[in-house]
């Protein structure tokens, strides 16, 4: 297996996590998928390029080189269920419009998926785990922002149009409330976009197991609805001018992140 991650250190208190932009597929993987799910349809597309200002911040970023589609680094490795109701597994096995993702008898076999997880899952997160521990022992604290995006309309998943802004702190339990709060607050400062706070999308397995504000580390997940700043359909292409009014508020939300840190552990 060659590159599965691409890992960028910065200099301030935030790791920006992107688990699920990744296009590469494995022979196995590849070689199984229906026609329909060739296009790699469930991926966040584009967010390494949406949040490419992070540098700029001196932002850590980590993202996904493999697609979901061969194994999901935003679900636990025992593969427990994280949210009630539909949803997709370690292993994918259908795509988000409910169909399944494989041929008949053509998924990778299990010895496969343990490679899968050994080789792609393990690093991904070995890193996300180091570099948080990195952060904390440097600055005290520690910054999670794991980025997500999705089809806006998917009826399989959720009822109607999702919110463009779909921010999630598992229940209030992964940042501390008031962070919370104030990023809401930036949200509704910019009325061209919907928010929700824990709505569809409460945060995944990293916002869930790496968020622990009594231990200083703070995670937020955004599930940014696509139609934002991209085409929704195939090609699923990039619309500079729809992205770049929308990284005006991702910005405003990574700056809220760290100045709030700053105030919090720096008062």
């Amino acid at each position: 297996m060659d590159k599965v991650l691409n890992f960028k250190q910065g200099r301030v208190p935030l790791l920006i996590s992107m688990p699920h932009a990744g296009l590469r597929l494995t022979p196995a993987v590849e070689a199984g998928l229906i026609p329909d799910a060739r296009s790699l349809p469930d991926t966040d597309w584009h967010i390494p390029q949406l949040y490419e200002f992070a540098a700029e911040l001196g932002a850590s970023t980590l993202a996904a080189e493999y697609s979901r589609f061969v194994i999901d680094l935003n679900r636990p490795s025992d593969d427990k269920p994280m949210y009630v109701g539909a949803t997709t597994g370690l292993y994918p096995s259908i795509l988000f419009d409910g169909i399944p993702l494989f041929r008949e008898g053509m998924e990778p076999s299990a010895a496969e998926r343990a490679t899968y997880l050994e080789q792609i899952w393990t690093p991904y997160h070995s890193t996300l785990q180091n570099e948080l521990a990195r952060l904390k022992a440097e600055f005290g604290y520690a910054l999670l922002f794991d980025a997500h995006s999705i089809r806006s309309i998917i009826p399989h998943l959720f009822d109607g149009k999702l919110p463009d802004f779909n921010l999630g702190t598992f229940n209030g339990a992964s940042c501390d409330p008031q962070l919370a709060t104030q990023l809401e607050a930036i949200c509704a400062k910019h009325t061209d976009y919907s928010h929700v706070l824990n709505g569809r999308f409460k945060g995944g397995h990293i916002t869930r197991h790496y968020g622990n504000p009594a231990e200083n580390i703070h995670a937020v997940q955004l599930e940014l609805g696509q139609c934002t700043y991209m085409e929704e359909f195939e090609p699923f292409r990039y619309r500079p001018d729809l992205a770049a009014p929308t990284q005006v508020v991702l910005k405003e939300l990574l700056q809220g992140l760290l100045a709030w840190g700053q105030k919090h552990y720096n008062a």
